[in-house]
């Protein structure tokens, strides 16, 4: 895939099912958080932004995956990621059966919180 100008192109190129998948995903993710935030294309992937960036989210052609950008979060939430393949930054997932929503969204507002402990070191 070549590097897209934007998220809607991004997703234009992603096929069915996995384009479905992130499209609940990348709707989980802005309903958690704020308004401020950007959605940008990042290192070739869709990104949210909150200052610093938050989660990003892919397909790949067998999996999709989530990206909290640091291995904090996903060692936090390590229980509820017991499911999922997890590596230091990444959290993969079928193409389509994403994380519930509910997950997402706690995933993203730790790391809210995570890069705001970052900020004030």
């Amino acid at each position: 895939m070549k590097k897209p100008a934007d998220v809607e192109e991004y997703l234009a190129a992603v096929p069915e099912p996995a384009r479905g998948t992130l499209e609940k995903v990348r709707t989980a993710i802005r309903s958690a958080m704020p308004r401020e935030a950007t959605e940008v294309i990042s290192y070739g992937i869709p990104t949210f932004k909150y200052g610093k960036p938050v989660m990003g989210y892919a397909a790949f052609r067998s999996h999709c995956s989530l990206f909290p950008y640091g291995a904090a979060v996903i060692e936090a939430f390590r229980e509820e990621l017991k499911d999922y393949p997890t590596s230091k930054g990444t959290i993969r997932f079928p193409v389509d059966k994403p994380p519930s929503a509910a997950l997402v969204k706690r995933l993203v507002k730790a790391k809210i919180v995570d890069n705001g402990r970052k900020n004030k070191k």
